[in-house]
């Protein structure tokens, strides 16, 4: 008889060891998490436990997956013989003249196009703008103020907004009239504190970008409104576009 209870308590002990797997969010190893696409951390689900668990451009920050911040959003940051191409340090286009094609001048690290002619204004020397694929003297009324845009939850310049810059930077040289003010602004997704502080990080990085190329740091200010002073007011991809901007106020 009293084997017959050892061996059912036995029994009993081994189901318990060896029961049911936990249930989600509950775990043992990643198969339990799996069908959600996530890993076992510490007997929990997580959306990850390494930066190996997320997707290219992100990383893993307290077991979310995260956009990895920018490498650069100017060229000083990425030191000797390189320059920033959209968020990323890169080697420079050129060292002097000669590695430019078509007796192209080399500025900053990249290769603009003969003074005599051009396909926009930073194909141009300093004081210059192109008109008509000629260089000729510029004009501050001239420039193009329209705002600088930025993609969702970023404070790095764009590639495009790089080049509409480097234009605005070689207008602004020229005939530049009185104070200039970045106001930066977000879109409604995010709460009032992130938005406000995001774009205000906006206006800085174009005040640093402006201010690299040659325009006098104390003649511009910045502001951020976050998303208190919407270009659109609906709710929509478009929208959220267009109100993610740095604006120019004279």
């Amino acid at each position: 008889m009293r084997r017959i209870s050892l061996w059912a308590g036995l029994g009993l002990a081994m189901a318990v060891l060896t029961g049911c797997p936990p249930s989600y969010p509950n775990c043992n190893d990643d198969s339990t998490c799996s069908e959600k696409g996530e890993v076992c951390v510490q007997g929990q689900c997580q959306e990850c436990a390494t930066d190996a668990n997320c997707k290219e451009g992100f990383t893993c920050q307290g077991n979310k997956c995260a956009p990895k911040p920018p490498e650069c959003t100017v060229d000083n940051q990425c030191g000797d013989g390189r320059i920033c191409e959209a968020g990323k340090c890169a080697e420079a286009q050129c060292k002097d003249d000669s590695s430019c094609p078509s007796g192209g001048k080399c500025q900053a690290g990249r290769c603009q196009a003969p003074t005599d002619t051009c396909a926009s204004n930073s194909d141009c020397g300093e004081g210059q703008e192109c008109s008509a694929g000629r260089c000729v003297t510029a004009s501050a009324d001239k420039c193009d103020w329209s705002p600088v845009r930025f993609g969702f939850n970023e404070s790095s310049l764009t590639s495009e907004a790089q080049q509409r810059l480097s234009d605005l930077a070689t207008c602004l040289k020229t005939g530049q009239q009185g104070k200039l003010t970045l106001a930066g602004h977000a879109d409604e997704r995010g709460t009032e504190e992130f938005n406000l502080q995001l774009s205000n990080r906006r206006a800085q990085a174009v005040k640093r970008y402006l201010t690299d190329l040659g325009v006098k740091s104390n003649a511009v200010t910045t502001v951020g409104y976050g998303e208190t002073r919407p270009a659109n007011n609906t709710s929509s991809e478009d929208a959220w576009s267009e109100n993610r901007r740095v604006e120019f106020q004279r």
